[in-house]
């Protein structure tokens, strides 16, 4: 795995640049948005955090000026429908910090900004993100504990509910997740009741 690169920058094109190390191998490297636009003038010093994405026709490296940035795209490529291309989108438009917050307040719609990426693909990355991502580490997430106050999501409230009928959180959430992304417009009650059927028809 090329998890790091430090040398000169040679080129740049589209999304992407040339970075050649003082060995003189020039690695190209995909780029968020944001990271292309604050590159260095050419024949300066670039440092990236990489990240190689390997296909059956290819080998793809992926750039960040941020080693939180790089940890960021690995989980968003272990969430099944992201590929490393859809990450790469998702990260020129949201930092990681965005992302945690849009977890934290339950934005789901705020995924649908990018490219490729429709109301049920967004739910979907969306609770994958709930487990993933450490929004406990989202400026936000200090804000409201000190006032007291908690973020809440159908799911994570969902899950709450079924918990204090007695149910298993393990046992609910495969089911809580497929309910969710089958009907995306379901609030917690609704979404509770189809639950509690769904578990009273796996028992039956």
């Amino acid at each position: 795995m090329i998890a790091y690169l430090e040398g000169r920058l040679a080129e740049t094109w589209g999304n992407a640049c040339l970075l050649v190390t003082e060995s003189g191998v020039g690695y190209e490297v995909a780029l968020p948005a944001h990271t292309l636009s604050g590159l260095p003038g050419r024949g300066e010093h670039l440092a990236l955090y990489t990240s190689l994405a390997v296909r059956e026709d290819a080998l793809e490296l992926f750039g960040f000026s941020t080693f939180e940035e790089r940890q960021t795209f690995e989980v968003l490529v272990s969430i099944s429908k992201v590929g490393a291309r859809t990450a790469l989108s998702i990260l020129s438009i949201y930092r990681p910090d965005d992302l945690r917050r849009i977890v934290f307040e339950d934005d789901v719609m705020a995924l649908t900004r990018v490219s490729g990426i429709g109301k049920k693909t967004a739910q979907h990355v969306f609770l994958e993100l709930k487990y993933k991502l450490k929004v406990d580490e989202a400026p936000q997430t200090a804000v409201l504990a000190a006032t007291g106050q908690k973020p809440g999501s159908v799911f994570r409230d969902v899950l709450d509910g079924l918990a204090n009928l007695g149910y298993a959180e393990d046992e609910c959430a495969p089911m809580v997740k497929k309910l969710i992304l089958e009907e995306p417009d379901l609030d917690v009650t609704g979404a509770l009741r189809a639950a509690l059927k769904a578990l009273a028809r796996g028992r039956s």
